[in-house]
């Protein structure tokens, strides 16, 4: 029988771009001439694994690139080799290779063959040249002249049901040398009592040649905490190359033990390897994922509701058998419990799609590494609420505006240290992200401690490019609010990374295609911070029921502002072409509803309606509706796949009696009004200047 592999190329793919992140995440933190040896042990399991994996799925080009990048760790892991500045960018310079090389291979192009020789050649010559600490580097046990070495392995039960192969393990030692391997079987049940998932058998192997300790030990990497592990050289005493017998007398070991005290390396309980680490570990790779890593505790939970629906449907079936209305109580209340399980059901679901922020937000330390090396600033990232949830989708699509807003902070922000110092403030600027629910959306900051913005400036450079009369008064708000008109900088020079006028308007509209929105508060001097509120998913929404005529359209609860009984004595009309409502101390425009839909109502009056005041991209508006008619979560439709784009329809959805209610996108409603692009309602029939 064949195996397809194909199957398995994608979460190869995956997993190995999990990999990458945490090789970058973990270089990051090394300091120049100090080898942290745990971090330097998971760089290396790392790349290891996408080496193994390469040459596994057929994807030699990956597998010969990142066995240079192995070579390298293994020098510096066991001493051989310090890691200075330069090992540290050229192994991220390396990431970002195999990372090009992956995403070529998941999209099916060609790979930059020239960019990874070139880097390929940069490790190739690095590991050509010695290091000065590489004569006393290597521990002097290692450096002895042996014949092989005895390997003492027993794994513990659980061992082969992680995926781990000892015959496998055992081909790789083969590979190495000369194997002699005998098993001990004492610890082995019965047949019947046997689990074919458990290890039961142990083995004393000798492997004669001129094998080193770090190649043994990187074929029992996988199995740190697994295992009992012992590893004793063999001394090559005679030079005659004889192999020791595994059944040499008890003092022929000792003499043996005399010359070389025996190392025994039991090892720890291991990490949590890379196929198997938790969903609030992971990160989304650059390009959109088909697939989630889910907890286990959700699905967990998924499967208990499902057990409590079948339950309750159950005892509902039963019901229906030779019902009577004595029964009726019953029935209520098996329809009462339907009910809960089925929300429950429903935000056990949607918490499966819910991932931690942190993914979006991990890119951010290599970025600042990155750019602080090359404009010379010095940057402190801190990151909080990284354990905040919101579903992948939202995740996904907000990644690229938050990457623009936090190089925004960086170029715009920070100032060079100089400068900082100048101004009294410490060397290092400091850039924030924080990320925290509020109420059923999540909110995301990115503050930082630079120049802040100066408004004169924002409002000199809108007023030349002819975005606002010179004469205008604005508010501060409204001034900050120019930053995301299309072709607006205030740059005094163009970079790779900003001054060109293109980003701001693109981060808004983003943000906003998401339902969300984004605020900016600064002081000159000081500090700047970006806020954005966006939805927790964009596959359910809370939405208010209102009445318009005999139809029913959602309005989102995120957009609303307040409900109100009309006051007469508020309503002023301008030129008798538009209303306006004066809500406290700010004139709001009404709109209203049936005229934009061209719904037919009887409620012509503003005396006969209420107000729904509504907000969206900054503007504000008050709808006439007929009457308010609750509240409830309702799944959204897309409009736009299913039929066409509706302006000032963002979806669609099914009520609980079947028919189908439209969900309004609020900006797109009020930019509809504003153009005056009004729909004649579709019962009414002009005859003869009557209306039927």
């Amino acid at each position: 029988m064949t195996i397809d592999m194909e199957q398995f190329k994608s979460t190869y793919i995956e997993e190995s771009h999990e990999g990458l992140e945490v090789m970058e995440s973990k270089l990051l933190e090394l300091d120049s001439g100090t080898a942290d040896k745990e971090a330097i042990n998971s760089i290396f399991r790392a790349a290891h694994s996408i080496k193994g994996g390469g040459a596994t799925f057929g994807f030699a080009d990956i597998s010969d690139f990142t066995h240079v990048v192995e070579t390298l760790l293994d020098e510096i892991r066991n001493g051989k080799r310090d890691i200075n500045h330069e090992a540290i960018v050229l192994f991220l310079t390396s990431v970002d290779v195999i990372r090009d090389m992956l995403t070529a291979s998941q999209q099916g192009i060609e790979i930059d063959q020239a960019r990874a020789s070139e880097v390929k050649q940069q490790l190739e010559k690095m590991l050509d040249t010695p290091s000065d600490d590489t004569a006393t580097a290597a521990e002097p046990e290692d450096n002895c002249s042996t014949s092989g070495w005895k390997i003492h392995f027993v794994p513990f039960p659980e061992m082969l049901a992680r995926g781990n192969d000892v015959v496998r393990m055992l081909r790789e030692l083969e590979d190495l040398g000369t194997l002699d391997v005998k098993a001990d079987v004492a610890k082995l049940p019965a047949l019947e009592d046997l689990n074919p998932e458990e290890c039961h058998i142990g083995w004393d192997i000798i492997l004669s040649g001129t094998a080193t300790r770090d190649q043994i030990n990187e074929i029992f990497v996988w199995v740190e905490g697994d295992c009992e592990l012992t590893i004793t050289p063999l001394l090559d005493t005679n030079q005659s190359g004889s192999v020791p017998d595994h059944d040499a007398k008890p003092e022929n070991k000792a003499d043996n033990a005399a010359d070389v005290t025996p190392i025994k390396q039991v090892l720890q309980p291991k990490q949590t390897p890379l196929n198997a680490s938790p969903a609030a570990e992971r990160r989304v790779p650059g390009t959109e994922s088909s697939s989630i890593r889910v907890d286990i505790e959700k699905i967990d939970a998924l499967i208990n509701m499902v057990g409590e629906l079948v339950i309750t449907q159950s005892m509902l079936s039963q019901l229906g058998e030779d019902f009577d209305m004595s029964r009726c109580e019953k029935l209520l209340h098996g329809l009462g419990q339907l009910e809960r399980n089925t929300r429950e059901l429903q935000e056990s679901v949607m918490r499966i799609r819910m991932i931690p922020i942190s993914f979006a937000f991990n890119r951010f330390p290599r970025m600042i590494h990155d750019m602080c090396g090359k404009f010379g600033k010095k940057i402190e990232l801190k990151l909080t609420g990284e354990s905040t949830e919101l579903d992948k989708t939202v995740m996904e699509k907000i990644g690229d505006p938050l990457v623009h807003l936090v190089r925004n902070s960086l170029d715009h922000g920070i100032e060079l240290p100089d400068l900082r110092v100048a101004a009294g403030k410490p060397e290092f600027g400091t850039v924030h992200l924080n990320a925290y629910h509020q109420g059923g959306n999540i909110v995301i900051e990115i503050t930082d401690d630079g120049a802040g913005l100066n408004k004169d400036k924002i409002f000199a450079k809108a007023v030349e490019k002819g975005l606002v009369e010179s004469g205008a008064v604005l508010q501060d708000e409204k001034i900050y609010e120019l930053l995301f008109q299309p072709g607006f900088s205030t740059a005094e020079q163009v970079t790779d990374i900003s001054g060109r006028g293109v980003g701001m308007d693109v981060v808004k509209k983003n943000i906003q295609a998401l339902g969300g929105s984004v605020e900016v508060a600064t002081e000159l001097g000081s500090w700047t911070k970006f806020n954005i509120r966006l939805p927790l998913t964009l596959a359910i929404l809370d939405g208010q029921l209102i009445c318009v005529g005999k139809e029913t359209y959602i309005i989102p609860l995120i957009s609303i502002i307040e409900s109100l009984q009309i006051d007469q004595k508020s309503v002023s009309a301008i030129a008798g072409k538009a209303e306006l409502y004066k809500l406290r101390d700010e004139y709001i425009p009404i709109i209203r509803f049936h005229h934009v839909f061209g719904v037919h109502t009887d409620t012509l009056s503003l005396d006969d309606g209420l107000l729904v005041v509504v907000e969206g991209n900054g503007s504000k508006a008050a709808l006439l509706v007929d009457d308010l008619l609750g509240q409830q979560q309702v799944v959204i439709k897309s409009l736009e796949t299913n039929f066409k784009k509706v302006d000032g329809v963002s979806g669609a959805t099914i009520l609980g009696d079947g028919t189908v209610a439209l969900i309004l996108d609020v900006a797109g409603l009020i930019r509809v009004a504003q153009n005056g692009k009004f729909q004649q309602p579709r019962n009414i029939i002009e005859n003869d200047g009557v209306a039927a």
